[in-house]
């Protein structure tokens, strides 16, 4: 009998499934531990807005009807939050599914895609499931670097995915660099941004001076995408909602692969309701940098390197393999993000959490790192 792997899509065969962060549910099974804290998955420690779990219990009742397909209200929010029409905004399921529709809708198996070393995993997937080649850029201290993106494009170049910060690293690019290099773009290539963590990386006390903002290139520069997510900052991952902004041309064709429904009614009403609460991301963002001044604090005390962040998360070297180390760390109820499948072999990805999380995560390294 034929091997049912044979009958994949070739760019299917070689991968291997996304690793999302271990869940509190799944540790507390394989290993017994209690009181766990999850510092894996760059998720916001203070959860939804109040705001946000009242609209979602408003609309309980209306669970059996389809939701809204076009996203009009969660549209209308975001044109008016962001300056820009809403003919001109994508929602998706994350933003990882606007990862996904660019590659649908601009790659095919004889175009390449580029994006650097150690950057987002699902880049990597959604190239190879489409059957397209994926060009990876060695990166320069950690993070993108755009002249070597530039000097690597050819006429087979059809979409670069840029990551503003980029994730596991945390490194940013400054508006004049990135700016410069969507100017001098070819017309043939796409351009997908992906500002994930864009409200972290704007926060003053974060210190990332000239970090731009994406969304005001789109107009000049028409072959530009720019993904953002509600599941950071905003704190509803579990709902997965995020959206793209991009030329009006280039919506109507992402929409077009847009699965319909993608966007489920709670999710719509969270994110839009989430908009409303500026006083909760005000507090998400202090408490952020607050955090992460304690981690890096901390991982210095312990004479540790670390990568500097602009996200939510910091990856930092424990000196050696960190499996190990991450291992000891789970039967600490401490669970964070080994990211050796990133070319990252030595450093973890945790993510900043509440003080007192932060705290007990570093005491934690700091004992496991003692043995």
């Amino acid at each position: 009998m034929r091997k049912l792997i044979d009958l994949a899509a070739p760019g299917v065969r070689g991968l291997t499934p996304y690793l999302p962060g271990k869940p509190i549910e799944e540790l507390e099974r394989e290993l017994g531990v209690s009181n766990i804290i999850k510092l894996a998955s760059n998720e916001n420690p203070l959860g939804p807005s109040p705001r946000v779990l009242a609209a979602i219990q408003a609309v309980l009742p209306e669970l059996w009807l389809y939701p809204d397909g076009n996203g009009f209200i969660l549209k209308a929010k975001l044109s008016e939050l962001l300056g820009v029409r809403p003919e001109q905004i994508t929602l998706g399921s994350g933003s990882s599914d606007l990862l996904d529709f660019a590659v649908r809708a601009f790659v095919t198996p004889a175009d390449e895609v580029m994006f650097s070393e150690h950057a987002f995993a699902i880049y990597s997937i959604v190239t190879r499931t489409a059957g397209a080649t994926a060009r990876i850029v060695p990166a320069r201290h950690w993070g993108n670097d755009l002249t070597a993106m530039a000097q690597a494009i050819s006429e087979r170049t059809k979409l670069i995915f840029i990551a503003n910060p980029n994730n596991p690293t945390g490194t940013w690019l400054p508006g004049v660099e990135l700016e410069a290099f969507l100017r001098d773009l070819p017309d043939h290539v796409m351009v997908l941004l992906d500002e994930a963590y864009f409200d972290y990386a704007a926060h003053p006390a974060m210190g990332a001076v000239g970090y731009p903002n994406g969304i005001e290139w789109v107009e000049r520069f028409p072959q530009l995408i720019v993904a953002r997510t509600f599941s950071k900052s905003y704190g509803i991952a579990g709902l997965r909602v995020g959206y793209g902004v991009s030329h009006p041309e280039v919506a109507d064709l992402l929409n077009r692969v847009r699965p319909p429904f993608n966007v489920n009614t709670l999710g719509l009403v969270a994110a839009a309701s989430a908009l409303e609460d500026s006083d909760h991301l005000a507090r998400t963002l202090e408490l952020n940098s607050t955090g992460m001044a304690q981690l890096t604090k901390g991982f210095g005390e312990m004479g540790l390197e670390f990568i500097p962040s602009v996200g939510n998360f910091v990856s930092v070297d424990v000196g050696r393999p960190a499996a190990p180390v991450y291992d000891a760390l789970l039967r600490e109820g401490v669970i964070v993000r080994p990211v050796a499948n990133y070319g990252m072999p030595n450093h973890l990805r945790i993510t900043v959490g509440l003080p007192e999380e932060n705290q007990r995560c570093l005491e934690a390294m700091a004992r496991v790192l003692a043995l």
